[in-house]
């Protein structure tokens, strides 16, 4: 299963680590360093151009580096956890 997650940009559901609000995240100094971090490693994507609601953190379980990936989109994160509920089980 695929997750459309905006501006033409899909992930493997496998891959999906975690799906987390900004709004509510952010506010942790441990969240914001983790987005920083990835930031400076180069694993940060923008998937929007409109204000951001969400990230993800995914990373292949195919991949033997395990380099994981965030993206930050301007989807809901409940709108994207229904469609991973959804397509899970199928």
């Amino acid at each position: 299963m695929y997750l459309f997650i905006g501006q033409q940009a899909v992930v493997h559901g496998e891959e999906i680590i975690g799906i987390f609000d900004l709004d509510n995240t952010t506010v942790s100094k441990h969240t914001r360093n983790f987005l920083n971090q990835a930031q400076k490693r180069d694993e940060v994507e923008a998937v929007t151009v409109d204000i951001p609601k969400a990230f993800l953190v995914c990373a292949s379980p195919r991949n033997k580096e395990k380099k994981q990936r965030v993206y930050i989109t301007q989807m809901a994160p409940s709108t994207l956890r229904k469609r991973v509920e959804t397509y899970s089980y199928e």
